[in-house]
């Protein structure tokens, strides 16, 4: 299928659905659903062969694909994603098209594949950090765990670590996949500036769960010496 166009319409939207169901690989939908829960609409497309189908589409008429394109499947919303990723634009024109995508993401999959493919963060880092605010103290978790997915994709560095931990002291949620992402984001940091993450982790205001899973992924890194993973062992909470 010719995926550079210079306009789509309703008859190039459904050829190109056709030609993804045309690369389904029936035991991949069947890994997919064990490794995402509640996942709905899946036509079973492996990554590489969306992401090479969001390259082409991004050397053509991007925009007239996102106005057209359709939320049915999973696979969709993961491209729609990917195109918004590849986007060489203003940050201002960036900003609309992921506010629209947002919340879409309904599960951890989706969500982080959006995150690893927004490079064009590393451009507007301040703009980018102002506008994921936004979503930290949002009543829909996904929101959440975009904004702390994408703050430990791009942002563990010196002019954002203070305040990283900052929000993971104040972002109040009760679900898993929030409690997993703050946890993933203090190994992060851990590996990054041990010394600061060490004084973060003997005095913050995390509940006891997300405090021991950080120490579980800071314990499963590669870059953290035995010693230090044993002086990490002895940190955990009870209860």
């Amino acid at each position: 299928m010719i995926l550079i166009k210079e306009s789509w319409d309703d008859e190039d939207y459904f050829e190109l659905i056709n030609y993804i169901k045309s690369l389904k690989d029936i035991k991949y939908i069947g890994f997919q659903e064990k490794i995402i829960p509640g996942v709905k609409d899946l036509i079973g497309v492996r990554i590489p062969y969306l992401r090479k189908i969001s390259k082409d589409i991004s050397k053509g008429n991007w925009r007239d694909y996102l106005e057209i394109s359709r939320d049915d499947y999973f696979e969709e919303i993961v491209l729609q994603g990917m195109v918004i990723g590849n986007m060489k634009v203003e940050f201002f024109e960036l900003e609309g098209y992921i506010r629209k995508f947002v919340p879409k993401i309904n599960n951890w999959s989706i969500c982080d594949t959006f995150c690893s493919g927004l490079k064009q963060t590393k451009k507007y880092k301040e703009n980018m950090f102002e506008f994921l605010k936004q979503y930290l103290y949002s009543k829909n978790p996904w929101e959440v765990r975009f904004s702390v997915v994408m703050m430990l994709e791009y942002f563990v560095d010196d002019d954002y670590i203070d305040e990283i931990f900052k929000y993971c002291n104040d972002i109040d949620s009760d679900e898993y996949y929030v409690k997993m992402a703050i946890a993933w984001l203090i190994s992060v940091c851990f590996v990054k500036f041990e010394e600061k993450t060490m004084i973060y982790l003997i005095s913050n205001e995390l509940d006891n769960f997300t405090y021991n899973k950080a120490l579980q992924k800071i314990i499963e890194s590669n870059r953290v010496d035995k010693d230090t993973k044993d002086l990490i062992r002895s940190m955990k909470r009870k209860g």
